[in-house]
């Protein structure tokens, strides 16, 4: 009896393994949680990055469609991603940018080194917006079209052939 005491801790932690292991071999890592999509941009109040006053989501992100876009400063994919926006913007298509858990004097920094792509930029310096829209990681950025709709996601860093796509999807 006491020889089947000493195997049960490795019987058990077997068995959680084979658990384990077959559940990870059943699932995609390359999913990517689109769970707004089809639904309103949540109500969200952003102080805005130059005056500080607060602004609503909803309404920075009309006249549809528009490209919201979560960025940091201290983001190494949110750089490689930026010339991309910036050439979106010359293009006539509208950024709104919200600044994701950073510091204002340092996205002003970022924004003077590399160009600023947004037509209105919005900070969420807590992360607390981040939550209520699902935010996994940054860049990501939000097709939204009238009324608010959310209708679609991409997560990482764009290229100009993936912002064409995604704003396909307004029409």
């Amino acid at each position: 009896m006491n020889r089947l005491l000493a195997f049960l801790p490795l019987v058990v932690l077997l068995a959680l393994g084979l658990l384990f292991g077959l559940y990870a071999l059943k699932r995609d890592p390359q999913v990517q949680p689109d769970a707004l999509v089809g639904k309103p941009l949540p109500d969200l109040v952003l102080p805005a990055l130059d005056t500080g006053r607060p602004q609503a989501l909803r309404q920075v992100a009309q006249p549809a469609p528009v490209l919201v876009n979560i960025f940091a400063s201290w983001c190494a994919p949110c750089e490689i991603e930026h010339p991309v926006l910036v050439e979106l913007k010359k293009q006539g298509v509208r950024v709104v940018g919200v600044v994701y858990k950073d510091a204002p004097e340092n996205t002003k920094a970022f924004l003077g080194r590399l160009g600023d792509p947004y037509a209105e930029r919005l900070v969420d310096r807590d992360g607390r917006a981040g939550i209520e829209l699902g935010v996994t990681g940054v860049p990501e950025t939000y097709l939204v079209g009238e009324g608010g709709q959310i209708l679609a996601k991409h997560t990482g860093p764009l290229t100009l052939e993936q912002a064409r796509d995604l704003l396909a999807k307004a029409r």
